[in-house]
């Protein structure tokens, strides 16, 4: 992948120097942490979309599951599971 852009920003100067100290004791320049954090970040972002979708559309389905009345309510799944941890335990 070539390196083609510049990207500048502000920060403040302890934060650089605490930064550059500690990629140099790991011997890798400054911009590759840089670049592999960004990676990364964007890899946690496209995890979290893609959860959030996933999550939307389970809803859904659930929501349309009560609207055509194949859903039961919360007492009654309640009262099952309580039925059920009486069975455990007994």
């Amino acid at each position: 992948m070539s390196k083609q852009a510049v990207f500048t920003m502000k920060l403040e100067p302890e934060l650089r120097a605490a930064f550059t100290a500690e990629a140099d004791a790991a011997h890798r320049p400054a911009s590759q942490v840089l670049r592999d954090l960004m990676r990364e970040f964007i890899q946690r972002q496209c995890e979290a979309r893609e959860y959030d979708a996933f999550l939307r559309q389970k809803v859904e389905v659930g929501r349309a599951s009560m609207r055509d009345g194949q859903g039961r309510s919360n007492e009654e799944v309640e009262a099952e599971f309580a039925l059920r941890r009486t069975r455990a335990t007994n």
